[in-house]
């Protein structure tokens, strides 16, 4: 199969005094990976992979320009030389791959983090944090001056690193823009008021800069729009900011994103977003500019969605970030006219955004190689020294990329499955609204193991004796888990059975199963122990059938494991606006057939909600009978994903993958 040429994307393009080869950007992202302050092997394979899978230009993470601008445990070390030798093992390993590389500075303003910096965070106006419930310090003009100075003394770091360039931090609401917006700059001196006097932070960093570091030296500024909050500028108040900076070619490039501290959900979007989200400020921003080149970020997931971009003439460039972390060979896969092969980014943003959210280093719910780059080397195999015979048993996400690796390294693998699609689980949560992307990757699945030769049976149940018959040099068990039909909640320790379970009790996964059996407008109870989207998902599916839904969940608030993807704000408006009820640190005590008794975690009340179902989203159970029936007859086996322990998609992938890599 020969993917569409995508001539638009792949065309090269002069940035400053480089010239791309594409037209495709690894944007900004804290990949939050360095020890002590320092970049090391972790980073600098993460980048490389990226680098030699064909991205133009690299945009490393932000490097904070002062003490009061630490944000993140993996933040590098601000205003220390000791950085430089680090990065230049980075700039030059991906330059190697011809790739341009530039460094995002940052400082966060109002919006830090005194758990990390230990230190107030300085801002125009001492406004308070939408990162936490600190305020901030309201800078003297000297200390602006100092600010101004760390930035410039940052941007030569980095030329001396080996940097082509820096960009700007100014998207988000961070401190650049907390200059810009009136609802953050109260200032009466040289810096607030006028709108040339809130420009004049912006203008003397890139002035200062350029006078610095020379003429061949990039400067590209992050903007981003968020016009659904008040506090934010508008978009016509940006676009003359823009205009000005163009006009005095401050800036060569524009990176246009969308959301910030304001509104969260749309800076990482998620799933419930459509794609393309950043090319309406790029649109805009690219008709105002007469100079500056323009790159459009935000959701743009594909080659696909790049290409369209560019040939319509709405941006120059596309940063393609989550993309290219869940497949670093975008780039060459599209020049290729691959694209078959990308591993589609399912805009999840559970192992990325989320584990960044927790403070750890990236990585990623499909691609386990993410920030293990440096022990295995990126998702590229090298040969077993002995083929052997592999028998993979389920062909959920745990069992799908362990046969993907074994086959991929020389093994001949067969795959049995006791449904009559791949996935298990995860099909089912590809059928929830918005969720499609999951069976995309379903679909790259198939394709991959129809390429290596993987056999795969489907309906095939396997038991002891069917194994032996088989004779594998491995077998691997990847059974998963099942649903548990006692009802037990892990706030109701002391009960094992929910009392009533003889009728009406469904699980989430029988719900997308279609073997739940409603009349129009008939009420469900789901009781969500998770906080997460098999929970959340299960009730919005349900909700726009048209069933008054009621929520019930031991956590503080709907959707409680989301937040740390940013899902959970845009999912609980969802749910809201399809009249969905929730009743929040609150268990079920009582199933009686038409409704249930609902027990608050406060203070002990008890409230009857009249329900036609109820559906279950709690705990499963490992399904292992395969392993104990294995283990009995002495036929040894290894077990990886839900049979081990009931968990989250990206640890089956993970030991899908880890295992592969090992036999």
């Amino acid at each position: 199969m020969v993917s569409p040429a995508r001539n638009s994307l792949l065309q090269p393009l002069r940035v400053g005094h480089k010239t791309l080869k594409n037209r495709i950007v690894f944007g900004a992202h804290t990949a939050n990976m360095s020890a002590l302050g320092l970049p090391g092997e972790q980073h600098r394979a993460y980048y490389e992979e990226r680098a030699l899978g064909g991205a133009a230009m690299i945009v490393v993470e932000p490097m904070p320009v002062h003490p009061t601008a630490v944000l993140t445990r993996g933040n590098f070390r601000p205003q220390d030389d000791r950085v430089i030798k680090p990065f230049q093992v980075i700039t030059e390993a991906c330059k190697r791959h011809g790739a341009v590389m530039i460094q995002q500075l940052y400082h966060v303003g109002q919006h830090g983090d005194a758990d990390n910096a230990f230190t107030a965070a300085w801002s125009p106006s001492g406004r308070p944090s939408y990162h936490d419930s600190d305020g901030s310090h309201a800078m003297s003009e000297a200390e602006i001056e100092e600010i101004i100075a760390a930035f410039v003394a940052a941007a030569k770091r980095c030329q001396a690193a080996g940097f082509d360039g820096i960009e700007l931090f100014a998207n988000y609401h961070a401190l650049i823009e907390q200059f810009w917006t009136l609802w953050s700059n109260w200032r009466t001196d040289q810096w607030g008021g006028s709108l040339e006097n809130r420009m004049r932070f912006s203008s003397r960093l890139m002035e200062d800069i350029r006078a610095a570091c020379g003429a061949d030296f990039i400067i590209g500024l992050a903007i981003s729009q968020s016009p659904h909050t008040q506090q934010d500028m508008s978009t016509d108040e940006l676009l003359q900011i823009v205009g000005i900076h163009d006009a005095h070619r401050h800036m060569d490039y524009i990176t246009c994103g969308t959301g910030g501290y304001l509104d969260f959900g749309r800076l990482m979007p998620t799933f419930v977003y459509a794609d393309k989200l950043g090319a309406d400020l790029a649109s805009k921003v690219k008709a105002t500019v007469k100079h500056a080149l323009v790159i459009c970020e935000s959701h743009v997931r594909t080659p696909e969605n790049g290409d369209y971009i560019i040939a319509s003439g709405e941006a120059d460039m596309v940063s393609i970030v989550r993309g290219q972390i869940a497949d670093p060979h975008l780039a060459t896969k599209t020049l290729e006219q691959r694209e078959e092969d990308i591993r589609g980014c399912i805009s999840c943003n559970q192992m990325c955004w989320g584990r960044r959210s927790r403070d750890y280093w990236i990585s990623c719910l499909i691609n386990p190689s993410v920030g293990r780059e440096y022990k295995w080397g990126g998702d590229r195999f090298t040969a077993s020294k002995h083929s052997k015979q592999v028998l993979v048993i389920g062909a959920g996400p745990a069992g799908l990329e362990c046969a993907r690796v074994a086959a991929s390294r020389g093994h001949q693998v067969t795959l049995c499955e006791a449904l009559p699609e791949l996935g298990g689980q995860f099909y089912l949560a590809g059928l929830a609204p918005r969720r499609g992307q999951i069976l995309e990757l379903l679909g790259w699945y198939q394709t991959q193991l129809q390429k290596l030769g993987v056999k795969v049976n489907y309906n095939t149940y396997m038991d002891a004796d069917d194994i032996a018959a088989f004779g594998a040099d491995e077998v691997i068990v990847a059974t998963g888990s099942l649903f548990d039909g006692r009802g037990s909640q892990r706030w109701l320790g002391h009960t094992d059975t929910l009392p009533g379970l003889d009728s009406k009790v469904y699980a989430a996964e029988q719900v997308m199963r279609k073997e739940l059996r409603l009349n129009a407008g008939d009420p469900v109870i789901v009781l969500d122990e998770g906080g997460n989207w098999r929970g959340v998902g299960t009730a919005l599916h349900l909700a726009q059938q048209g069933h008054p839904v009621t929520i019930v969940t031991p956590d503080p608030y709907v959707g409680h494991e989301l937040t740390r993807t940013s899902a959970d704000g845009p999912l609980r408006a969802q749910l809201k606006q399809a009249g969905t009820h929730f009743m929040v640190e609150s268990l079920i005590s009582h199933w009686h057939g038409d409704g249930a008794t609902i027990t608050s975690m406060l203070d002990g009340s008890t409230e009857r909600v009249n329900a036609a179902a109820l559906v279950l989203a709690t705990t499963n159970m490992a399904f292992n009978d395969l392993e104990l029936e294995l283990t009995a007859n002495n036929i040894s086996c290894h077990t990886i994903g839900d049979c081990v322990a009931p968990r989250q998609a990206p640890y089956a992938f993970y030991e899908g993958r880890k295992l592969g890599l090992s036999l």
